[in-house]
């Protein structure tokens, strides 16, 4: 093979803002060959404007002339159209969250090994250059055993009001599934992929239902708003590590606030900026490279990624079930919040 051929299903905002220009930009090993949207004006549309030859009306017509898909649709559809494609002996890269739920999540996973295909989900923090340097600490053991980690993804007032996040029957959730599973990922994958034992969470709604809110983001309809706009959790792990998260779109404070720290048994670190503590050394470091959390840059190694583990030249940095945690831990807090007691995971 010279050369991938990839086709993007679902073609908004994510796939023109980040995996067409990252894909793009792998000329010498990848072509876009063709894309999919129900909105078929807007399909013809990006087609163009994107010199992509092939429009297709229905999604699993795509599957003839490609090799690889990029799934850039609401979450509802998530699981179908991975399965399918898989099933049909295509590979899989899908926009985050893996899906709607763990059972979905389950069923992509067994597609996936049984198609012996590669499934790839969008957490494309964990490319950043200050995420890729705390991961490397922690392989160094530059903090010993984790004890507590802190996670907060925060935004002041950012409602997404346009396309369907706000929508639960099409997403889901909200500020957890939307956002805050970003640094939940990227938590779990710091700390070595543990395993969650037990999770308490709380969701709220309340502050987006108020008419005549102040949103940086533009207006959304206040009636029809039926996701979390704020959660907070508790979740512990085997080994007794334990992890305080909060996410929001609305969290009535200053500024975003976007958070990772890890505390350890020999030291600890903080992702934004990246900053590493070693108290029996005395010492407080900033790395000297130049680190940043720049989401273009980590999108394209995200596709560069996915292209060589498609091509059998490089193993996937997002495995899917490490995804399919997330996604469980997701449901998890969830759970918790309607039914008010903690959930303990198997």
């Amino acid at each position: 093979m010279d050369k991938l051929q990839v086709g993007l299903i679902g073609v908004g905002g994510i796939a023109q803002s980040r995996h067409i220009p990252a894909f793009q930009e792998l000329q010498e090993s990848v072509e876009l060959v063709a894309v999919q949207d129900v909105n078929q004006e807007r399909a013809l549309e990006v087609a163009a404007a994107y010199s992509i030859p092939q429009t297709f009306a229905q999604y699993h017509e795509l599957f003839t002339v490609v090799d690889a898909v990029v799934i850039c649709t609401p979450n509802k559809f998530h699981a179908e159209i991975a399965v399918a494609a898989l099933e049909a002996g295509v590979h899989v890269l899908c926009e985050k969250p893996m899906a709607m739920t763990t059972a979905e999540c389950e069923r992509m996973v067994e597609a996936a090994d049984k198609a012996d295909k590669q499934l790839a989900i969008a957490y494309h923090y964990r490319h950043t250059d200050s995420a890729q340097l705390a991961k490397q600490a922690v392989l160094q053991q530059q903090i010993g055993d984790p004890l507590v980690t802190r996670v907060q993804a925060l935004r002041r007032r950012k409602v997404p009001g346009w396309g369907v996040f706000t929508n639960k029957e099409l997403q889901g959730g909200g500020s957890l599934i939307d956002y805050g599973c970003h640094l939940l990922d990227l938590a779990i994958w710091l700390l070595g992929d543990p395993r969650p034992v037990e999770v308490m969470g709380t969701t709220y709604n309340r502050l987006s239902k108020l008419p005549n809110q102040l949103n940086d983001w533009g207006s959304f309809d206040h009636e029809t708003f039926n996701v979390d706009d704020h959660v907070s959790g508790y979740i512990t792990f085997e080994n007794g590590i334990s992890m305080l998260l909060e996410c929001s779109w609305s969290a009535n404070i200053k500024e975003d606030t976007k958070h990772l720290s890890i505390s350890g048994v020999d030291g600890g670190l903080s992702v934004y900026p990246f900053e590493l503590y070693q108290p029996r050394l005395g010492t407080f470091m900033k790395s000297d490279a130049e680190v940043e959390h720049n989401e273009t840059k980590a999108g394209f190694a995200q596709a560069e990624n996915f292209v060589n583990s498609c091509l059998g030249k490089a193993e996937l940095v997002v495995i899917p079930e490490q995804a399919l945690k997330v996604t469980k831990i997701i449901d998890a807090i969830y759970q918790s919040s309607k039914t008010g007691s903690s959930v303990k995971l198997t």
